[in-house]
């Protein structure tokens, strides 16, 4: 499972922890080593010896007392605690589709359940928080299956969209400001935001210059449709473009204002890595219709740099 198309033609909307663990089984299968080399572990339990498999981690004197062979299965030895932000405005249900898979904000809710049953099955406290022009939703980093259930169950919420979540603004400054309030302990924030705001520059970078101040590693992935939000690549047609969080409307051909409205973007972005780099913030461009592994990745080398 790579994509949101993937996910789509499947059909299992309801069990988004298992779409998770096949994205994160897909991904882990794809690497060359395993994601965990390096890790620290503790030994957890045994496990009956499977024939052919590797010898290495055989209990020898346990065989010598029970004439059987057993395994040591260790889990990983952590106490990283990783907080997931994701950006609810009315802009990342672009491309807009009534009860579809496909926009932004899927793609946020889908990457965030894999990292949730990454952490949780590298025994590390997640939480999850969702905001918009408002903090939504905040919960605490907890390890429990109890915990990863009902976040599970928070994520699925998001994937229906409705009419009454058209027109709803965003606010990155305010709310990020009062998630670094919430969050006491040295964590790791994962931002999962379109990033396309209708305020202040600057006030947005103070806001993420303070979860930095409070000794937070951070990732923002930057979520966007490459094709029509950066390429705009429409037919050579008149469209008629609705802003989704104001309902403003203006009708044009895209050919008109396609060069000046590409310039202006990129500038804008271009700023926004600027400050990143700045504040020692990783920023990940990350392309809704691209790989998961492309949030998978960078988690992965964030968290091993952390240890």
């Amino acid at each position: 499972m790579k994509n949101l198309q993937d996910i789509q033609e499947i059909n299992e909307f309801a069990n988004l922890e298992l779409i998770a663990r096949h994205v994160v089984e897909g991904f882990i299968t794809g690497l060359h080593k395993s994601p965990f080399h390096g890790f620290s572990v503790e030994f957890a339990e045994h496990r009956l010896y499977n024939s052919g498999e590797s010898t290495k981690h055989i209990d020898w004197k346990l065989f010598a007392k029970t004439d059987k062979l057993f395994v040591k299965k260790y889990e990983e030895e952590t106490n990283l605690r990783c907080h997931i932000l994701i950006d609810t405005s009315s802009s990342m249900l672009f491309p807009y589709k009534q009860n579809k898979v496909q926009s932004k904000l899927a793609f946020s809710v889908f990457s965030s359940a894999a990292l949730i049953h990454l952490l949780r099955s590298q025994r590390d406290a997640f939480g999850l928080s969702f905001f918009s022009d408002n903090l939504e939703f905040h919960s605490k980093a907890k390890l429990t299956s109890t915990h990863s259930r009902f976040l599970f169950g928070k994520l699925s919420e998001l994937i229906t969209h409705k009419k009454d979540e058209l027109k709803k603004k965003t606010l990155v400054s305010k709310t990020l400001h009062q998630i670094a309030e919430n969050i006491h302990k040295r964590s790791l924030v994962i931002i999962f935001s379109d990033m396309m705001e209708n305020e202040n520059e600057d006030d947005i970078f103070n806001a993420l210059q303070h979860l930095r101040h409070n000794k937070h590693e951070v990732i923002l992935f930057h979520v966007r449709d490459q094709i029509y939000e950066l390429d705009f690549s429409y037919k050579n047609r008149p469209y008629k473009f609705i802003d989704m969080e104001t309902n403003e409307s203006i009708k044009l051909n895209p050919n008109t204002i396609r060069e000046e409205y590409q310039n202006s973007i990129n500038k804008y972005f271009e700023r926004l890595k600027l400050k990143c780099g700045q504040y020692q913030i990783d920023i990940v461009e990350s392309d809704i219709n691209q790989n998961f592994k492309n949030v998978l990745s960078p988690f992965f080398i964030k968290r091993k740099n952390m240890n």
